[in-house]
């Protein structure tokens, strides 16, 4: 099992998959998505997984580029989430060709 952990540092959702792991003492990656962000082929591999780009965009979040994000092509959608990895919602947790957007630890207990 790889299991990397994309979050931010201030997100609590992150914080509770991580001692998720952690209580389980499953070796992870821990990834700060704003500092690193994520490679275009992790990106379009966890989208795969997700079920598109739609879902990966944190709407809920008070970011200043969701209301173009709306407005844009699905190919610039890629692009903007690229250079600005902020506006995807967190954590993203995989597991190779599997992922997870949010606290899913009913998914992650299937993969162990």
């Amino acid at each position: 099992m790889n299991i990397q952990i994309y979050g931010k540092s201030k997100c609590f959702d992150t914080k509770k998959a991580e001692r998720y792991f952690k209580e389980r003492r499953i070796k992870y990656q821990r990834i700060d998505l704003p500092k690193y962000g994520m490679s275009a082929g992790e990106f379009r591999s966890v989208c795969q997984a997700v079920g598109g780009v739609d879902k990966m965009v944190d709407w809920e979040g008070k970011h200043p580029d969701l209301d173009l994000l709306r407005y844009l092509t699905p190919e610039a959608q890629v692009e903007k989430l690229l250079e600005n990895p902020s506006l995807l919602r967190t954590p993203i947790v995989r597991n190779g060709k599997q992922a997870t957007l949010g606290f899913c630890p009913e998914v992650w207990g299937s993969w162990t």
